[in-house]
């Protein structure tokens, strides 16, 4: 068994992992989308893309370790078996993506990341009926917590700012996100825990199923007239895009299969609350005493929650340690002769 700082440092290192690659996607969809530089007014093609550029890389990085080794766990076979059971993921996964997109087209960066906070609310109902697990009270609380700073963040904004479709699109974002979260924990040991199959078949199905919502959207004919088609910049970034959505897929996989989905949805929260405040500063926007007390709470609330499965997990891991050395003691007893 791992000691308990290996699980720490190794818990640590993939929620900093998610963190980075999330952020990065999430400021270079906005960027695709809605900023004056692109102006690329397709979300749902800009998640099919991520989708199959995710695809692209599994096979390849699979046909390349081929030369290495004969026996992989990047080295994929279709199974028709193994993508149905994934199915149930890849629809809430289109889901998310999709609102995702058009909250950010709707709505500004920093309302949308703390719009993300009810995610933390979703996933503990949704834990408790589809997984059939409680949550301490210790932690409720601390949830509790992130949730008022979500409530702060909706009262400091003006009403003119709070689009009704722009809000729809990020409270749907929030509870497919959360339901996203919780059916990889129920989907992984399907595929036998292995992180990148998950992600695999997951990408595939949802390349699939983003194919008649690209050709209703109206995303293709955009992207035809588009006057960026043939410049290498816009590929580049669109690319790069592909790219860190994979990596966050993989990540995100990782956090839950490490953790639990609510902790990865708390994880998600502070990341937000963290993107909030550069975007601002980096912008140089000028904010209300309440909205910075938002994020302020959100972040208080998360370190909370850190704190209370940092010491579960320090309890947990104790109780196991001194199971083992009880049965140690157990089996090194010598046998009494009759």
């Amino acid at each position: 068994m791992d000691s308990y700082d290996a699980i720490r440092n190794r818990t640590a290192i993939i929620v900093s992992f998610y963190w980075v690659t999330s952020m990065m996607m999430v400021y270079l969809n906005k960027k695709l989308i809605k900023s004056d530089e692109f102006r690329l007014n397709t979300p749902i093609f800009v998640a099919f893309f991520q989708c199959f550029v995710a695809v692209i890389i599994c096979q390849v990085f699979g046909f390349v370790t081929r030369f290495f080794k004969r026996e992989s766990s990047f080295l994929i076979k279709f199974d028709p078996k193994l993508s149905r059971e994934v199915l149930p993921l890849s629809f809430c996964f289109v889901a998310m993506i999709t609102f995702n997109n058009l909250c950010l087209r709707e709505l500004g960066l920093s309302f949308f990341n703390i719009g993300r906070s009810l995610t933390t609310f979703f996933t503990i109902i949704l834990s408790y009926f589809l997984l059939k697990k409680t949550t301490s009270i210790s932690a409720c609380l601390c949830c509790l917590v992130v949730i008022l700073g979500y409530l702060l963040g909706i009262s400091s904004e003006r009403p003119m700012e709070l689009w009704m479709w722009g809000l729809s699109y990020c409270v749907l974002a929030s509870l497919f996100c959360s339901l996203n979260a919780i059916i990889t924990a129920r989907v992984l040991p399907s595929v036998g825990n292995n992180v990148w199959k998950l992600v695999y078949y997951n990408n595939l199905n949802s390349c699939i199923l983003f194919l008649p919502l690209v050709l209703c959207s109206g995303d293709p004919a955009t992207i035809f007239r588009y006057e960026r088609l043939t410049h290498f910049y816009f590929w580049f970034i669109l690319s790069l895009v592909g790219l860190l959505g994979f990596l966050t897929s993989l990540s995100s996989s990782w956090e839950i299969q490490m953790t639990t989905p609510l902790t990865h949805g708390i994880s998600g929260s502070a990341k937000t609350c963290l993107q909030t405040s550069f975007v601002v500063l980096h912008l140089g926007e000028v904010k209300p005493l309440l909205w910075w007390l938002s994020n302020c709470t959100v972040a208080v609330g998360t370190v909370a929650f850190a704190l209370v499965k940092r010491s579960r997990m320090k309890r947990k891991f104790a109780e196991q340690l001194r199971y083992q050395q009880v049965d140690s003691m157990e089996n090194a007893r010598p046998l009494l002769s009759d």
